[in-house]
C-alpha cells in the first residue's frame, strides 16, 4: 500500500517516515498502512510508552553497574575493567557529604578539593541525596559503604526521573513527531552514562526549557535556561541561537524577555551562595571554585588536546587560548550559517551545533557529556541511522576510556589505542554535525521539514517570515 501523507493533526509514524524503522518493522508485520486508525484516549498513549521505555533503559543502566555494588568501587580496578565507574560514591565521602558538610559554605576536608566543584543546583541535589543517605544509614545501622550505596541508589531514582522528564519534554517539543523521543528513551549512552554524574539534572531542565520555548512560553523558557545554567554551564549556550534566530525573524522582544528571565533566575539561585556578607561583601571561595577549576584544569580525558599533549610529550602552553579561539571560530561559523542559510535554521539544529562545538573544542570530555547532546541530536536530526552511528561511536568511547584507565594498574587499552577511541568519538559527533549542516543548507533533506512543516521547536519563530536577511541571501532566494 502507498504511503499516506500525514495531515496536520496526525502524528508522523516512524514506520512510514524512517527507513531504518520501516525495515525493522517487517519483523512485526511491516509499516503502518493507509487504513491505520488513530483512537483517542487509549491507555497506551505515546507518553506512557515513552516513559516505560525510558524507565526500562535506565534500569538496564543501573543493572550494568552491579559489579561495583558488590565492592568494585572500593577496591582494585573493577570499576574500570567492568566499566561501572561512578563519581557518586567517591564524592559522597571526598566532598564532605558523608559528614553533613554544607556545600560551598564548609570545606570538604579533601586537601585536593577544598570545596564542592559543582554549580549550585547540582550541589543542592547532591546535598539533598546525602541527607537522605545518612538518614537511611542511621535507620539500617549500616557502615559508610552502606551509606555510599544508599547515596547512589537515591541519586539513581533522581536521575531516572530526570531521564523521564527529558523524554517527555522532547516528545512535547517534537510536535507531530512524538515517536522521535523513543531515540532518547532507548539511547544506549543514556543507560551507560546516566549514573556517572549529575548531568541529567541540567539535561532535563534544558529539555523542558526548549519545550517551553516551543509552546511560546518565552519567560518560562528563560527561567528554565537560567536554572539549567545553575546546574551545568552549557545550557547558557542556548541564548546564542535564540539571539541569531530572533534577529533574523524580527522577534527580538521575545529574546529579550527570555534572556532577562534567564539572568534573573540564575541570580536568584546563585546570589545567596555566591555573596559572603561576613566582613563585607565578597565572592565566596566555595562558590567560585567551579569556575576557577574549569579555567585552570589541563587537557584531560577524551579531548583532542590530550592527544596533542601526549604526542608532544609535554603540557600544552596557552591551552585556554587555543580552546577559546577554536570555540569562537566554531561559533562564528554557526552564526554565519544562521544568518546566510537559504531558509532560517530550526532552533534545535543550531542548539545542537553550538553545544557540539563546545564539546569538540573543550579541554575534557567526560563520558557523561554525551547526555547533553542526546535530546538535541534527536530534535536536530531525527533519523535512527545517523543516531545509531553516533551512539556506536559513543559506546565505543565509553568502553575505551575505562579500559585505558584500567591499564594504569594492569591490562587495558594502550595510549595509542585510546587516541583512536578519542578520534572515533570526535568523528562520530562531527559526522552528526555535518549531516545537520547539510539539512540546514538543503531543507528538503531535513526530516522535520520534508512534509511541509517548519520548526516545531521554534515557538514564536515557527513559520515566522524573515525580517532581517543579508542581501546575498535575499538575492539568491529571489533569483
Amino acid at each position: 500500500m502507498g504511503a499516506m501523507t500525514p495531515t496536520s493533526t496526525e502524528p508522523v509514524l516512524p514506520t512510514r517516515d524512517d527507513p531504518v524503522v520501516r525495515a525493522g518493522s517487517e519483523l512485526v508485520g511491516g509499516p503502518a498502512g493507509r487504513r491505520i486508525r488513530f483512537v483517542p484516549n487509549r491507555w497506551w498513549t505515546p507518553v506512557r510508552v515513552l516513559v516505560l521505555l525510558a524507565v526500562v533503559c535506565f534500569a538496564l543502566g543501573i543493572m550494568q553497574k552491579k559489579p561495583c555494588y558488590d565492592g568494585g568501587w572500593f577496591s582494585g580496578t573493577t570499576q574500570y575493567s567492568h566499566a561501572c565507574y561512578s563519581d557518586m560514591p567517591h564524592l559522597y565521602v571526598n566532598r564532605g557529604l558523608a559528614d553533613g558538610k554544607i556545600p560551598y559554605f564548609q570545606e570538604t576536608g579533601d586537601k585536593d578539593m577544598r570545596f564542592l566543584e559543582y554549580p549550585v543546583i547540582t550541589g543542592g541535589v547532591m546535598a539533598f541525596a546525602g541527607t537522605l543517605a545518612r538518614a537511611a544509614g542511621d535507620i539500617t545501622g549500616g557502615d559508610l559503604r552502606d551509606e555510599q550505596l544508599w547515596f547512589v541508589m537515591i541519586n539513581a531514582l533522581i536521575m531516572m526521573a530526570c531521564a523521564v522528564v527529558t523524554v517527555v519534554a522532547v516528545k512535547g517539543t517534537s510536535g507531530r513527531r512524538p515517536w522521535d523521543a523513543a531515540m532518547v528513551a532507548c539511547a544506549p549512552a543514556l543507560a551507560l552514562n546516566g549514573l556517572i554524574n549529575w548531568d541529567l539534572v541540567a539535561v532535563a531542565l534544558t529539555a523542558v526549557a526548549m519545550w517551553s520555548w516551543a509552546r511560546r512560553n518565552v519567560v518560562v523558557a528563560g527561567v528554565l535556561i537560567g536554572l539549567a545554567t545553575a546546574a551545568k554551564l552549557y545550557p547558557v549556550l542556548l541564548l546564542a541561537p535564540l539571539f541569531l534566530l530572533c534577529l533574523r525573524s524580527g522577534r527580538m522582544s521575545a529574546f529579550a524577555r527570555t534572556a532577562a528571565a534567564a539572568t534573573v533566575s540564575w541570580l536568584v539561585v546563585n546570589l545567596p551562595v555566591m555573596v559572603d556578607f561576613d566582613g563585607g561583601l565578597h565572592i565566596r571561595e566555595g562558590w567560585k571554585l567551579f569556575y576557577t577549576f574549569s579555567q585552570d584544569r589541563p587537557a584531560d580525558y577524551g579531548s583532542l588536546w590530550l592527544i596533542i599533549q601526549q604526542r608532544d610529550g609535554r603540557p600544552l602552553e596557552h591551552l585556554n587560548t587555543y580552546v577559546t579561539l577554536s570555540l569562537v571560530l566554531c561559533c562564528l561559523a554557526i552564526a554565519a550559517l544562521a544568518m546566510y542559510a537559504p531558509r532560517r535554521p530550526r532552533f534545535a539544529q543550531l542548539v545542537f551545533l553550538i553545544v557540539a562545538a563546545f564539546i569538540l573544542t573543550n579541554k575534557v570530555y567526560s563520558p557523561q557529556y554525551v547526555l547533553w547532546l542526546i535530546p538535541l541530536a534527536v530534535l536536530a536530526r531525527p533519523r535512527w541511522r545517523d543516531f545509531l552511528i553516533w551512539q556506536a561511536c559513543e559506546v565505543t568511547y565509553f568502553i575505551g576510556v575505562w579500559m585505558y584507565i584500567a591499564s594504569f594498574s594492569g591490562k587495558g587499552l594502550s595510549q595509542n589505542a585510546y587516541h583512536v577511541v578519542i578520534l572515533l568519538h570526535l568523528l562520530g559527533t562531527a559526522y552528526l554535525c555535518m549531516v545537520v549542516v547539510r539539512d540546514i543548507l538543503r531543507p528538503d533533506r531535513d526530516p522535520v521539514r520534508a512534509d511541509g512543516g517548519d520548526d516545531p521547536s521554534g515557538g514564536v519563530l515557527d513559520r515566522a517570515p524573515d525580517a532581517f536577511v543579508p542581501t546575498s541571501v535575499l538575492a539568491r532566494t529571489q533569483g
